[in-house]
């Protein structure tokens, strides 16, 4: 893994915002308004492309789903040892430096009334077990060489179906629902990281496989078109594969798009198992 490297900090915003803004709304805000040189990854702003998964709070999930309301922390004050000279958040000038890639801690003031109120702090940081190319944005790349190693595409025999007239057959590959159904959700993932940044075995590196790869193993195991299983399930059926996973099911949480992670990666574990 690539150590991080410069001038490491954390720095801090106050913000006036609302309860629905969503963090990536905060983050904008504070480009446009306040430190230009802030940098952070985005794309649709919907959830839907999985591009600005960062952790908040320590927990990873997406800045654009992310709403102020539901992730903004009271402000205590932090308990540190006598002759720390350190001063607690939200007093008048202060600044606070820690040995952290992410710009950290935005403080939030609601502007809804006459009189502001705190509504508290949120602390963002880059995906977990990604390299650190700067401030929010992590290197996910790893995620993806392992992603494309199984061959992330449907692989059916080749042959073309004909009709007893001779023509080919445009139904071919036609699926049942119920068929649909077994992978139909598989198929929502977006390769956000969310999964891999939650779950504490996979570092970023070759290790381990990733619960992101092995979701997308599943997506075709489970789909009738593809004529690939055997091949797909040998791949994962390594040291560093399925075995290397340890059902912790951390990565079941906050997943974006609604994949229970760790029920599929037990699934496609056992699948593995009983050949």
């Amino acid at each position: 893994r690539r150590r991080p490297r410069g001038k490491q900090w954390v720095q801090e915003y106050t913000l006036p915002v609302r309860r629905e803004d969503t963090v990536l709304d905060c983050l904008l805000k504070i480009k446009r308004t306040v430190d230009p040189t802030l940098a952070f990854r985005y794309s649709c702003g919907h959830g839907m492309c999985g591009s600005d998964a960062v952790a908040i709070n320590g927990t990873p999930t997406l800045l654009c789903t992310a709403t102020v309301g539901d992730w903004a922390k009271p402000a205590t004050p932090i308990p540190l040892a006598d002759g720390e000279g350190f001063r607690r958040t939200g007093d008048a000038g202060d600044k606070r430096s820690a040995d952290t890639t992410a710009p950290e801690g935005n403080s939030c003031e609601d502007n809804a009334g006459a009189q502001s109120h705190e509504l508290g702090i949120i602390e963002l940081a880059p995906l977990p077990g990604f390299p650190v190319q700067r401030d929010l944005i992590a290197d996910i790349d790893p995620m993806l060489d392992q992603i494309r190693k199984l061959k992330p595409y449907l692989q059916a025999d080749g042959v073309l179906a004909t009709t007893s007239e001779g023509k080919v057959d445009v139904f071919e590959y036609l699926q049942r629902p119920e068929q649909l159904a077994k992978y139909e959700l598989l198929s929502n993932c977006i390769a956000c990281g969310v999964c891999e940044g939650a779950c504490p075995v996979y570092a970023g590196g070759d290790a381990f496989i990733g619960p992101a790869a092995l979701i997308s193993t599943s997506r075709f195991v489970n789909d009738s078109r593809d004529t690939a299983t055997d091949e797909r399930l040998d791949a994962i059926d390594t040291a560093d594969g399925v075995a290397a996973c340890q059902s912790v099911r951390a990565c079941s949480r906050h997943c974006p798009r609604g994949i229970d992670v760790g029920e599929e990666m037990w699934q496609i574990v056992a699948r593995v198992r009983e050949r």
